[in-house]
């Protein structure tokens, strides 16, 4: 039998209305969620992209189009990472959990690369120099 982790049923290391046990996150997502966002984003595209670059394009799209198009944004890249950490579609499809809990959905996004060991405020490079750029790697079941 697989494990958890690569059928992509890895429990999050927080809940999605965790956002309280970290209020300067809660503070900052709700006052300026692109900095949340953009700091994730950086770390799941492993510096593809800059956080200043993703934080400018989710205020953009924010102020431009409204909701909708940032959801679906956020959605992106939340289902980005659960492929990377094997994580669950919980407690709904990534959509919905978007489109109904938004701001909850990218602080457990942010509170999750954190807990996987990442500094948030210091980006990706920073972190590759401190030697931590991937999931740590999930032990497989007993085969024969």
């Amino acid at each position: 039998m697989a494990d958890s982790a690569s059928r992509g049923e890895a429990p999050w290391s927080t809940g999605l209305f965790d956002c309280f046990s970290d209020c300067s996150l809660c503070c900052q997502t709700t006052f300026c969620p692109c900095i949340t966002f953009g700091r994730s984003a950086e770390i799941i595209m492993k510096g593809s992209s800059s956080c200043c670059e993703n934080c400018l394009l989710y205020a953009a799209i924010q102020y431009l189009t409204g909701s909708l198009f940032s959801i679906l944004y956020g959605c992106y890249y939340r289902r980005k990472l659960r492929q990377q950490y094997g994580l669950k579609a919980s407690p709904c499809h990534d959509y919905c959990v978007h489109c109904f809990c938004h701001y909850c959905a990218l602080c457990q996004e942010y509170r999750e690369l954190r807990n996987q060991g990442f500094d948030m405020k210091i980006g990706w490079n920073a972190n590759v120099d401190r030697g931590v750029t991937m999931a740590p790697v999930a032990e497989g079941g007993m085969k024969r």
